[in-house]
């Protein structure tokens, strides 16, 4: 049994490791010093949950913090790590689209809803016809903030798409005009406009509750499945036995009540086998070249 050691590294600058210049091809087996390398975005209670987790199966692990969100997945297919934990589906047929790099989902973890939040009004029926609306600009989270707000019934699309732009809201038949900000705009925002969606990173930030949101989405709405977040492999090793077993470590209760306790009971965890995630963001990947 390999040593329960358990290193949690974090990484000052937004290189993060040093990456080779080598193609996913030429990455190195997995884990082969032994220990299991996993890139994050960050260090939260639900890591640490996970880490105890991980000693108790005897796996040795190494979470690498990163700040940079183009890190992860080129340190991924350089062989630097083992797997990644910090993307939903979308991002990564973006990611995937732009790189050309095999990269694929091992096992999936939580939908972490985005939100509609206001100064101004308590319920989604205050909204008036012409208020303005936020949403981040960056194209992963702007489909998703107008597909939240399609959802919502205050705009509406010139054509069927589930990856929108603003260039395809029907502004004269939607009820609100969105504007498009940077993503940590959204909360400065709020204080001039009816409303704005807000990504779960800059709610923790600005200390806004996500149970206060008008609106957000999830499990249950019909565009949510490409924003489930998982743990991600090279394709290389997507059936590698010991990946998917500290993939499933993510479920266990220990670690669920954390996130719970985290997200203050607003992620949603689902256990979705390796071949729907894949499908899902093959199909997502189709989507966003057409």
């Amino acid at each position: 049994m390999r040593s329960q050691r358990l290193t949690l590294l974090a990484l000052a600058t937004t290189l993060g490791l040093t990456l080779t210049a080598c193609g996913g091809d030429q990455a190195a087996a997995p884990y082969d010093d032994g220990v299991i390398k996993i890139g994050t975005d960050g260090s939260t209670q639900v890591h640490e949950a996970f880490l105890k987790e991980a000693e108790a199966a005897g796996i040795e692990v190494e979470l690498v913090e990163f700040t940079d969100y183009n890190q992860p997945n080129a340190a991924l297919t350089s062989g630097d790590l083992d797997m990644n934990w910090f993307q939903h589906g979308a991002f990564l047929a973006d990611y995937r689209n732009n790189s050309g790099e095999d990269i694929v989902p091992i096992g999936s973890t939580s939908i972490y809803p985005l939100g509609l939040y206001s100064e101004r009004y308590e319920s989604l029926d205050q909204i008036k016809e012409g208020d303005e609306i936020a949403v981040p600009n960056d194209a992963i989270n702007l489909a998703r903030a107008l597909l939240l707000l399609e959802s919502a019934g205050l705009v509406q699309f010139t054509s069927d798409t589930t990856a929108p732009s603003e260039l395809d809201v029907d502004t004269e038949a939607s009820k609100v005009r969105v504007t498009p900000v940077s993503a940590e705009q959204t909360v400065l925002s709020l204080s001039s406009t009816a409303g704005a969606v807000v990504n779960n990173t800059f709610l923790s930030r600005a200390d806004i509750d996500p149970n206060t949101a008008l609106y957000s989405d999830g499990e249950d709405t019909e565009n949510a499945l490409p924003y489930v977040n998982f743990f991600a492999a090279t394709g290389a090793n997507k059936d590698d036995e010991t990946l998917h077993q500290v993939a499933d470590l993510f479920h266990t209760d220990a670690v669920l009540a954390a996130e719970q306790a985290e997200t203050k009971d607003t992620a949603v965890s689902l256990d979705i086998p390796q071949d729907e995630l894949i499908q899902v963001v093959d199909q997502y990947a189709e989507d966003l070249q057409k």
